[in-house]
């Protein structure tokens, strides 16, 4: 991965443009402007979130998403100093994404579906506890699968990564997307609300994809990586 000093521009890049196209297909599909709903949003988050990740493996490690930084930190795939450097970059792109969106998309289309923030779907009967826990399942799914095909070694499809990734999103919002907009990071939440004025169960967008992602990690670590990097610390001792 490139230095922090440059790698940071790519975590605010992407993120940048998840939500840009991701919120902006929320819109879109609140005014009935793309055609296809749900699936059109599912895909715009699962193919932009591919093709990033695959842009900024080797750059930064194309982790778009404050949830994944947080759980690499906690296995200790990520030291101290950049996991907050990309956190702060990821933050400020989605911002910058939100805010890019409302000065190009007018306001009488983005007001309603409040920039694409997501929501709890109180009409469905969504409560706290089942946002909470619906954004954490999602979002373990998505670190499992960052942690499968990304951090681990002998991951068959390491090359693919990003193409993995991106369908785990896709599935995820088709499930997770009427019941609270299936945001699975941090960021995904902020730019929008920061933007729009929407602050409604904020506390949500944090917690559960948070929680979710740092199990993912610890699981797959301890379940499948924790032997092998024991065994090849052994082995450089010996040697």
């Amino acid at each position: 991965m490139e230095p922090i000093s440059r790698a940071w521009i790519a975590e605010f890049i992407t993120t940048f443009c998840l939500i840009f196209i991701g919120a902006g297909a929320v819109v879109m599909a609140a005014n009935d402007l793309s055609g296809a709903g749900l699936v059109a949003v599912a895909l715009a988050h699962g193919i932009a979130l591919a093709v990033l990740v695959s842009i900024t493996a080797q750059i930064s490690g194309g982790h778009v998403n404050p949830a994944v930084t947080i759980s690499l930190w906690v296995t200790g795939k990520v030291e101290s100093t950049r996991a907050m450097c990309y956190i702060a970059a990821q933050m400020a792109g989605a911002v910058f994404g939100a805010l890019a969106l409302s000065l190009v998309v007018p306001k009488t289309l983005w007001e309603e579906a409040m920039l694409g923030t997501p929501q709890l779907n109180r009409v469905l009967g969504v409560g706290a506890m089942q946002g909470v826990a619906t954004e954490a399942i999602l979002t373990f799914f998505l670190v499992f699968a960052v942690f499968g095909t990304a951090v681990d070694p002998r991951g068959a499809f390491s090359k693919l990564a990003g193409f993995s990734i991106g369908l785990v999103l896709t599935f995820d919002i088709l499930m997770g997307g009427p019941m609270t907009g299936a945001a699975m990071n941090p960021a995904r939440w902020f730019g929008p609300a920061i933007v729009s004025g929407t602050w409604s169960d904020w506390w949500i967008y944090l917690i559960g994809p948070v929680a979710g992602g740092v199990a993912a990690a610890l699981v797959y670590w301890a379940a499948f990586l924790r032997r092998k990097e024991d065994e090849l610390a052994l082995l450089e001792r010996a040697g």
